[in-house]
């Protein structure tokens, strides 16, 4: 497959040591070569059907902020959305398909999601090989989607994150938490973020690292899915 990474930030300093930067972390989960466009500097591909799929990483921004390559981002995901290729966006990538969709993404009235969540498969895909019922990931968000855009299938979710898996038509998948993170980024970016998330939620984070998320089984998912062929 010729995959292309859109990439929303790098990781915060004092962190990329630990895993790389996110295309290296999502070359690392799917286990081939990704061609990275740093879609802040205005980086693209020529041409929409130039890659098979597309990914879009995660980013300290949020979708609403009055960022100038906030825009262009939207356009291409409408564009990819409406070709052949494939789209998976996953934090902020999930929320930017939301957006740019016709959805609504907003803070999070239940505070930051952090630590290693449980989330329920409402709707099995044909792409969910190995079929998991409930698998467990890495959340570290504060906003989420509060509106699905039209035409979004809610495939798995939880209490806290109800729309945590979603597909729309046959080419865009959006998943709110982090397959791509290693364990011992995610918790060392708790750490970072530990005065902003509050000892509560910090302490309930801490003690969810003894769960082992289900990375492997969602980036089978993830190729499952960029795989299937043309919509």
């Amino acid at each position: 497959m010729k995959l292309a990474v859109l990439v929303c930030d790098e990781p915060p300093p004092g962190l990329s040591g630990i895993a790389g930067d996110y295309p290296a972390m999502f070359e690392r989960l799917l286990g081939q070569a990704l061609t990275p466009f740093d879609v802040r500097a205005g980086q693209y591909p020529a041409r929409v059907e130039d890659f098979q799929g597309y990914l879009i990483t995660g980013s300290r921004a949020s979708v609403y902020d009055p960022l100038p390559w906030i825009p262009p981002l939207e356009d291409f995901v409408r564009a990819v959305a409406a070709s052949p290729s494939k789209l998976v966006g996953i934090c902020f990538g999930h929320q930017m398909i939301g957006q740019a969709l016709g959805g609504r993404v907003e803070r999070w009235p239940l505070g930051w999601g952090v630590g290693i969540h449980r989330f329920s498969v409402y709707r099995r895909a044909p792409w969910m090989e190995p079929f998991l019922e409930e698998f467990r990931l890495i959340l570290s968000c504060q906003d989420q989607i509060t509106q699905l855009p039209p035409g979004a299938v809610v495939l798995g979710g939880s209490a806290f994150s109800p729309h945590a898996l979603i597909q729309i038509g046959l080419n865009v998948l959006g998943i709110q938490p982090h397959p791509e993170f290693p364990k011992a980024f995610a918790e060392a970016l708790l750490e970072q973020r530990r005065l902003w998330v509050g000892p509560e939620r910090y302490a309930e984070a801490k003690a969810s690292f003894a769960l082992e998320p289900s990375a492997k089984e969602v980036a089978g998912w993830i190729r499952n899915f960029l795989a299937t062929g043309p919509s």
